[in-house]
């Protein structure tokens, strides 16, 4: 029995008409198989995305791109930085960059 006082789905001194599947129970309306198929909306959306990114669009490009960003962004540290970037990197936060120490 819950702290409460009232019993648990499943115990013992729990109504036997409660274990009852909903379809059984007395009273209980008629069920509906309700299905949705959003594949052509996310044709849709996919369409969308490569039409906003553009023809010219290099996804190699734009990932070396990400690179040397992470490259600048974790570039010239000061010791107490490169400390809790050693930290991060060794927790699992950041990636392992090289040699796992960002470049100076």
């Amino acid at each position: 029995m819950s702290s409460h006082g009232r019993a648990l789905p499943g115990e013992p001194d729990e109504p036997a008409e409660t274990n009852m599947a909903a379809a059984d129970r007395p009273g209980a309306l008629p069920t509906v198989d309700f299905a949705v198929d959003l594949s052509s909306h996310e044709l849709l959306r996919r369409a969308h995305v490569l039409d906003a990114l553009g023809s010219d669009w290099d996804p190699l490009a734009a990932l070396s791109g990400e690179e040397a960003a992470y490259e600048l962004l974790y570039s010239g540290l000061s010791a107490d930085q490169q400390r809790v970037y050693d930290e991060l990197v060794s927790a699992g936060v950041l990636p392992r960059r090289g040699d796992g120490h960002a470049a100076a």
